[in-house]
């Protein structure tokens, strides 16, 4: 039996509620230094992914588990008011008792907006791979997975490739089980360290290259924070540099990369345009403080894209014909 396509995305995987110190720089090493504001701000790789697919307009499922505890409450608040002002179905999110929300603590240094992560997640919030099943995946255009909990990833995408589902996967530590994950993944997108740390190879694009090849991966990219993107394709790279902004706060703007990603994959637009999309719209959240603060709708994107061209013509301009 078909179980009928309800959704464009289904994400599985982690979110967390974040504690935000702003302080006008770091301190050293041992330092003391007053700190400027505090907030508490919902955020979490796939969770933040998801709301940013939301606003893009698309019909968006999570699958995860939130802790019973206050910090767990506020982030099931936010997605539940992203959900009325968008479309994100919560039907299959756990909550579970007695068990914190995964929580973090993120300095930002007001200077540069970047900032230092101190986090922490339970056992009791593992999602349990036998909860895992072919409706909650197969009833999507597209399924984004995280690299944490490798079981469930693993069956995830085990059932999404079984379907001809393209699978997402944001992966930024090497952690057991991800061998079983990889196999079934269509793009992977890790950040700047894993490829090196999983394969032990120090040039990235060697380490893309051989990650891609040895899994037969579509897509393998990376981020690479304020420069941008590079990704491996048709045995060819692509990099994207980042965009020039004003930068508040760095927190959840992978996260969002991603939520950008997966919509420009199901708009079918060329990988070129895709890191550029993603990268356009992660720097957007850059400019308000919170994981999800500046998370921008397409027309908003686009327009930084376009301001973004005409910089970089003009620069070429100017150095084609020097006066």
């Amino acid at each position: 039996m078909t179980t009928p396509v309800q959704f464009d995305v289904v994400g599985l995987g982690l979110n967390a509620t974040d504690t935000l110190v702003v302080v006008p720089r770091f301190p050293p090493f041992g330092g003391k230094i007053a700190f400027e504001a505090e907030m508490l701000s919902p955020g979490g790789s796939v969770a933040t992914a998801m709301v940013a697919c939301a606003k893009l307009g698309l019909r968006v499922k999570y699958i995860g588990t939130v802790g019973d505890d206050e910090r767990g409450r506020v982030q099931m608040a936010s997605l539940r008011e992203s959900g009325r002002q968008s479309a994100i179905d919560l039907d299959d999110v756990e909550i579970r008792s007695g068990c914190p929300n995964q929580t973090a603590y993120i300095l930002v240094d007001r200077s540069t907006g970047e900032r230092t992560v101190l986090w922490r997640r339970d056992e009791c919030l593992r999602v349990d791979p036998d909860s895992v099943t072919v409706e909650k995946i197969a009833c999507a255009r597209l399924l984004h997975v995280d690299g944490h909990d490798t079981a469930a990833a693993a069956k995830a995408a085990g059932i999404a490739r079984r379907h001809g589902i393209p699978v997402t996967a944001d992966v930024d530590t090497p952690r057991a089980g991800l061998d079983q994950v990889l196999p079934s993944v269509d793009y992977l997108v890790a950040n700047s360290e894993f490829p090196g740390e999983w394969t032990k190879e120090s040039d990235p694009a060697r380490a893309l290259e051989r990650i891609q090849g040895e899994y037969g991966i579509k897509v393998a990219a990376m981020t690479l924070g304020a420069e941008g993107a590079l990704a491996r394709v048709d045995g060819t790279y692509l990099y994207s540099p980042g965009f020039v902004v004003d930068c508040v706060d760095s927190t959840g703007a992978g996260d969002v990369f991603h939520g950008a990603f997966c919509y420009a994959v199901l708009q079918g637009m060329p990988m070129r345009d895709t890191l550029e999309f993603s990268n356009a719209m992660a720097a957007l959240n850059c400019t308000r403080m919170g994981a999800r603060g500046g998370i921008a709708a397409a027309n908003e994107v686009h327009l930084l894209m376009e301001r973004g061209r005409r910089r970089s013509s003009h620069d070429f301009a100017l150095v084609a014909h020097p006066a």
